[in-house]
């Protein structure tokens, strides 16, 4: 099964759409990777999404990547006593370590980390920022606020600290439960909530030991902060966008979007947009204009991957949702437009062998009009700086690797066929012009741009460019 569209679709499983043939009817309207969410479900749950993805690939014959997401660091006042209040703007509200369930006055949070970092002045926003408090005192185990914007505040809401980088653990118990529990399990990519700094990204990696690729979140406004350094420590970035507007002023957040994408494209890392992009169809059967704007943006700007999270979890209409991504990617990478648009956004290649080569096999493939660009890779490098090239050609990915080829599900343009590696030159030509004419990426007569290392099998060798008529 060849996708006609180069942006990749990562869809969430959950209640509404986790049965095996659920499973495979998102997989044919066009998700090329599933998202495993550990805040929700058990972890037989997350067994259970995983054995029928992996049912589903042995049966169709492409690689489908895994992505589970752990729950990170979750901030939330306690209880109140009569299950919810009413906050008044300009009201004094004391937050404390400990205590008894709060009123109109107190709340618990339950959280010494969080008093750790306030001070006078720190703003502080509960229920995703639908009530913002500015703190007027602070201890280690309080905090005396000032109500700004008030509101209704009910049991268990979430608080976040935009201006502060917290002394919080990357990963807690759960978490460090679950990473070995789906690295074990064998998830392609895990992704890293509430990423502050790049220490976080390091931490991730030394509990993973390279059994799954790192993705992190962008989230938090100290992650911008430090964005080059979580890019150089991470494979891949999400640009989170539910937390993100919340910590961010709202109006910040399409910049920063462009901004992420645009350092992930220069660094050869893929970069998924996540959050809210068909909101409206959890309810609805079909999107709003701005949602399919939104997601044509994403598009537009190049991004690897779009994603939908509530929409296919736990709304009404999860195959629908994909369909419409699928046919908003293709009907925007058809657009006359596009092509001068990733064109203008293109960098010059690193001054490497596999940059070199990816970026002159772009070239010969475009000035020749050849069917297809095929690349050899082990580790998925080379793939993942041809597609930083974002050719106009189709791109074939020849690797022995199964678990390369799942985790490139998630790049740019990425057509991956896991074969036995060549073993000599003429191998490698047989092998690519096979591959092209079998999977429907050239016919008798076009001709193929191949990219290899020499010797075969050797990754991070890059240095064979050959052009090649399909025979």
């Amino acid at each position: 099964m060849r996708r006609r569209r180069n942006t990749k679709i990562v869809a969430t499983l959950g209640p509404a759409s986790s049965t095996p043939e659920m499973i495979r009817a998102l997989f044919e309207a066009g998700a090329d990777v599933f998202r495993l969410n550990m805040s929700h479900g058990s972890q037989d749950d997350v067994r259970a999404r995983h054995a029928a993805i992996r049912a589903l690939e042995a049966e169709v014959g492409r690689p489908i990547g895994i992505l589970a997401d752990l729950q990170g660091p979750k901030l939330r006042v306690g209880r109140f006593r009569d299950g919810a209040v009413q906050l008044r703007e300009g009201a004094t509200f004391r937050l404390e370590l400990s205590g008894e369930d709060g009123d109109e006055t107190r709340a618990v949070l339950p959280h010494p980390e969080v008093f750790q970092a306030l001070s006078t002045g720190t703003r502080l926003l509960l229920d995703d920022g639908k009530v913002a408090l500015e703190v007027t005192e602070a201890g280690s185990d309080f905090a005396m606020t000032r109500v700004v914007e008030g509101g209704p505040l009910s049991n268990r809401k979430g608080v976040n600290v935009p201006n502060a980088v917290l002394p919080i653990a990357a990963l807690t118990p759960k978490d460090l439960s679950d990473l070995d529990f789906v690295a074990n399990l064998g998830v392609d990519w895990v992704a890293l909530s509430f990423v502050q700094r790049p220490e976080d990204v390091a931490e991730l990696r030394k509990h993973l030991r390279g059994r799954a690729a790192v993705m992190s979140k962008i989230e938090k406004p100290a992650a911008l902060e430090r964005l080059d350094e979580i890019i150089e420590l991470s494979d891949g970035l999400m640009v989170a966008r539910g937390d993100l507007g919340v910590e961010l002023p709202i109006q910040e957040v399409p910049t920063s979007q462009k901004r992420i994408t645009r350092a992930c494209r220069r660094a050869g890392k893929p970069v998924i947009v996540a959050t809210q992009m068909l909101e409206s169809m959890v309810v609805q059967p079909v999107p709003t204009r701005a949602e399919v704007t939104d997601v044509a943006t994403a598009v537009y700007e190049g991004a690897d991957a779009i994603m939908l999270s509530a929409e296919s979890a736990s709304g009404a209409h999860p195959v629908e949702a994909v369909s419409m991504m699928d046919s908003i990617a293709l009907q925007v990478e058809g657009d006359a437009y596009y092509p001068s648009i990733t064109q203008a956004q293109r960098l010059e290649p690193e001054a490497t062998a596999a940059d070199a080569l990816s970026a002159a096999a772009r070239q010969v493939a475009e000035t020749l009009r050849s069917a297809a660009i095929v690349t050899y890779t082990t580790s998925g490098s080379t793939a993942l700086r041809a597609a930083r090239e974002r050719p106009r050609v189709p791109m074939l990915t020849l690797t022995p690797s199964i678990a390369t080829a799942r985790r490139l599900a998630l790049c740019w343009g990425a057509h991956s066929v896991v074969t036995e590696d060549a073993h000599n030159f003429d191998e490698m030509v047989d092998k690519a012009r096979a591959t092209a004419k079998a999977d429907g990426f050239a016919e008798p007569g076009q001709r193929i741009v191949i990219t290899a290392g020499v010797p075969f099998g050797t990754p991070g060798t890059t240095n064979v460019l050959h052009v090649a008529w399909v025979t």
